[in-house]
């Protein structure tokens, strides 16, 4: 037998793909790994993710609670996360000289506040590592082609490896590879010509555009608190609102637009919003407090006299939205009008016009089918010696650091289970 090293190959110089080929050297300090990025710049993603800080992980060390968080692909991270978790996310920071911090919403973020941090952590991990990085390296092609030689390891079976073209001409063959290309549309071609269903990409995690006279010009109002429904889809959210130049933004609207993904996508991003500015009252016990605030404070000014949390310049277009003037006295107003206004405040209806960006990420649902790989190695289940890690797989989660956990859980069984 041939004492022949293991070649492997990560394709993709993000998150996924440098937590991977960390965990690859560092579990198998034998073989050689290689690390390729079609760009100039390592890490592009993460440094400017969380607003330059990078959102790392997020607070939530029960897997059970951890996979609520993800619209696609929490079943199958389940086992995942009992094995890798935020907990050790946390660790593996820490024995690399990088402190994580919790913020109040349970976010994670190096307490440098720079993402620059986590950057310089990856790249000086992976050179400690032995990981041979190479950037500007854009693959063209990849497929499956013999190995020449057996291993001295008797426990290595497979009899195929990969071979890998780069646009510069050059040609590399490896025994294992490592698809961590995210979103790209590449690596989704390369999945597939190896015998991969692709679930169709489509954005997720998105602002709502909604062109609307009652929030029109109040761009950076925000409710601490607010509750939204896509009704078409039985889907709703809560958590802050804030409105903006083209419509509605904030973790509500974030979390609804990651799990309504599809279906907006198919009515092509044009629907129906129900809003309520005020979740956390029963709209009876609000009823209630609009004819008592109509008895005890008959004479004040209804536009200048908000009995309720919300800012004062939204309940001033909500109130003129059903025809309560600036005049017009708590005791001018009728029961019916009333109703109206606690319909306003519990359930107004918008209409969403398209989508926005959200700068901070770049999410997609859709990717390589998850019941073609298996989740305790991360190895395709179609094509023998491939594996999986991040964003290229059929895996999204919320805003809030759960994307980036996916990506280090997934590499990080990759990177175990690759040698083996």
């Amino acid at each position: 037998m041939s004492d022949r090293i293991l070649q492997i190959i990560v394709i993709g110089g993000g998150a996924a793909g440098f937590f991977s080929a960390i965990t690859c050297a560092k579990t198998y300090p034998q073989a050689r790994v290689i690390l390729l990025e079609a760009g100039r710049q390592l890490l592009a993603k993460v440094r400017i993710s969380g607003g330059g800080r990078c959102n790392a992980t997020h607070a939530c060390f029960d897997p059970a609670i951890l996979v609520q968080n993800y619209p696609r692909g929490g079943k199958a991270l389940r086992g995942a996360f009992t094995r890798f978790q935020p907990r050790d996310t946390v660790e593996w920071f820490a024995s690399h000289s990088v402190t994580l911090k919790t913020e109040p919403d349970g976010r994670m973020f190096p307490v440098t506040d720079d993402s620059e941090t986590i950057v310089n952590c990856l790249i000086r991990a992976a050179e400690d590592a032995g990981v041979k990085i190479r950037t500007g390296d854009a693959v063209v092609s990849v497929k499956q082609c013999p190995l020449e030689n057996e291993y001295a390891d008797a426990a290595i079976t497979n009899k195929s490896g990969f071979e890998i073209e780069l646009k510069s001409g050059q040609e590399l063959k490896c025994d294992r590879l490592i698809l961590a290309t995210g979103s790209n549309p590449s690596g989704f071609k390369w999945a597939k010509d190896l015998g991969h269903t692709i679930e169709q990409p489509v954005p997720s995690l998105f602002t709502f555009n909604i062109a609307d006279s009652r929030i029109k010009d109040l761009a950076g109002v925000s409710v601490a608190n607010a509750k939204v429904k896509l009704p078409g889809a039985k889907l709703e959210q809560s958590g802050p609102l804030l409105i903006t130049h083209w419509g509605l933004s904030g973790p509500a609207v974030l979390k609804l637009s990651a799990w309504g993904a599809r279906f907006l996508h198919d009515r092509n991003y044009r629907a129906s919003v129900l809003i309520n500015w005020l979740p956390q009252y029963n709209p009876e016990v609000l009823r209630q407090q609009l004819l008592g605030v109509k008895s005890q404070l008959s004479q004040r000014l209804v536009v200048s006299s908000c009995p309720f949390p919300i800012p004062r310049r939204l309940w001033e277009r909500l109130t003129s939205a059903i025809g309560i003037d600036e005049p017009k006295r708590w005791a001018d107003i009728p029961n019916k009008t009333l109703d109206k206004l606690l319909q306003e405040l519990v359930q107004g209806e918008y209409q969403i016009s398209g989508k926005g960006a959200f700068k901070e990420e770049f999410v997609t649902c859709g990717g390589v089918n998850l019941k073609e790989v298996d989740f305790k190695t991360m190895e395709s289940r179609c094509c023998r010696g491939l594996y999986f890690a991040g964003e290229i797989l059929d895996i999204d989660g919320v805003t809030g650091g759960f994307n980036f956990q996916s990506a280090w859980t997934t590499a990080w069984l990759a990177g175990i289970a690759i040698g083996k």
